[in-house]
């Protein structure tokens, strides 16, 4: 079949013949060259997408810590108040044990000041 492709070669002036190897190298060049380039572009595209997965990943995963962030927010809100509920209670609590202290010792003193009375 090669020599089909050659056959309409025949009979041209060398320099003629030359110029369509020059040619000939020249395409063969080209298309080599064109290979790379496809071949490096599918790569790049390749990596791109990887890239683009990654970057996706990572705004998934952002926008889960965001959420989990709020969440913590809103259960330390939650915990401060609760605190705050405690040390008021605990505050009113005191107070009502010291009330009710003084109260005992005044009662501690009338049963002495009427047990003085009863021995008398």
């Amino acid at each position: 079949m090669s020599w089909a492709v050659e056959e309409w070669k025949e009979g041209l002036s060398p320099r003629v013949l030359q110029k369509i190897h020059e040619l000939e190298s020249q395409v063969d060049k080209l298309k080599k060259e064109r290979q790379q380039r496809q071949y490096q572009l599918e790569t790049l595209e390749a990596a791109l997408q990887k890239q683009k997965q990654k970057v996706e990943n990572e705004r998934n995963e952002s926008a889960i810590l965001k959420r989990e962030n709020q969440s913590l927010m809103e259960l330390c809100d939650n915990l401060e108040k609760a605190k705050h509920k405690i040390a008021h209670d605990l505050q009113v609590k005191e107070s009502q044990v010291n009330i009710q202290s003084g109260q005992l010792n005044s009662c501690k003193k009338d049963i002495e000041r009427l047990e003085q009375e009863l021995k008398r």
